[in-house]
């Protein structure tokens, strides 16, 4: 393959930052922002919550996943520009360099601690370490096939975040949060990882797809969302929330029952409206039937 076309040195910054934002996805960002607001929400039922921290909940969020998507664009340059599916991105393609890339990965990263600090003294302290750990799910794929938890967890340690910024503290509610977006992260992870069993597996990478194959990965991908469902169920005992709750539990159930029914083996064709359409409306639905049943 030949190499891609260094950037134009004339792009400036807004250029450069908006074909970061694209690489990177940064509508995404809706994934898991609202289980962070759903904690802050659930702190504020018992104490004040300024609305400075409910921005700084919102900057750190879009800022860390900026930071963390920024690293694995990075990571994974050269392996994107071998796989059909991602050689158009645009650091693989070379529409963004590599230098702009690092310094808007730092740059946002940087964002990211600053927002903690806005927060708290303990928020502050404990950013670096977490946006470290977020860097990390990018190598993970080199060397164990549970990349797919790495990330759930990762996503999964926003409202846990949110509760010792806000408390000082872990509270019950933010474990359960991290573990409902742990296991519905994990499981649509390997549904979209099954686009690039075949090249991971020529490359010498792990996923759970390219090690248990197509139908074992479906049914586990399945079982995790099973539990997913079964860890919202427990969160009325846990917070106290009334019916209007269980409408939309009920809706986020048949949106991950509609993402395994249209991914079917040897059919990969809707995975886009799987991964898309049905994941950025489970987050929101999710943070409104919590916002009801209050």
């Amino acid at each position: 393959m030949s190499p891609p076309a260094p950037p134009s040195p004339s792009l400036g910054f807004g250029q450069n930052a908006a074909a970061f934002a694209r690489d990177i996805k940064l509508s995404h960002s809706i994934f898991a922002l609202p289980f962070a607001l759903c904690a802050a929400y659930l702190v504020s039922r018992e104490a004040s919550v300024p609305l400075s921290a409910w921005a700084a909940i919102v900057g750190a969020m879009v800022a860390a996943r900026s930071s963390a998507m920024g690293m694995n664009r990075i990571a994974d340059r050269r392996i994107d520009q071998l796989n059909p599916r991602t050689t158009n991105r645009e650091l693989a393609a070379g529409r963004l360099s590599v230098g702009w890339a690092w310094g808007l990965t730092l740059g946002t990263g940087a964002a990211f601690i600053a927002c903690a600090a806005a927060l708290s003294p303990l928020a502050f302290a404990l950013s670096p370490a977490v946006l470290v750990f977020l860097w990390g799910y990018s190598f993970t794929k080199r060397f164990t096939a549970l990349c797919h938890v790495y990330l759930g967890v990762a996503l999964g340690l926003s409202p846990i975040c949110v509760w010792i910024a806000l408390t000082g503290g872990v509270g019950a509610p933010a474990l359960l949060l991290s573990a409902i977006i742990c296991t519905w992260v994990a499981g649509f992870d390997m549904l979209y990882a099954l686009q690039d069993r075949v090249i991971d597996a020529g490359l010498g990478l792990h996923s759970i797809p390219s090690l248990i194959g197509e139908r074992r990965t479906l049914a586990l991908s399945a079982a995790f969302h099973l539990v997913t469902v079964g860890l919202m169920a427990g969160l009325p005992a846990v917070v106290g929330l009334a019916w209007p709750y269980w409408i939309g539990a009920a809706m986020i159930t048949g949106l991950l029952v509609w993402e395994h029914l249209i991914v079917r083996p040897g059919d990969l064709s809707r995975m886009n409206a799987a991964f898309f359409t049905a994941n950025s409306a489970v987050s929101v639905v999710f943070f409104v039937a919590v916002l009801l049943g209050s």
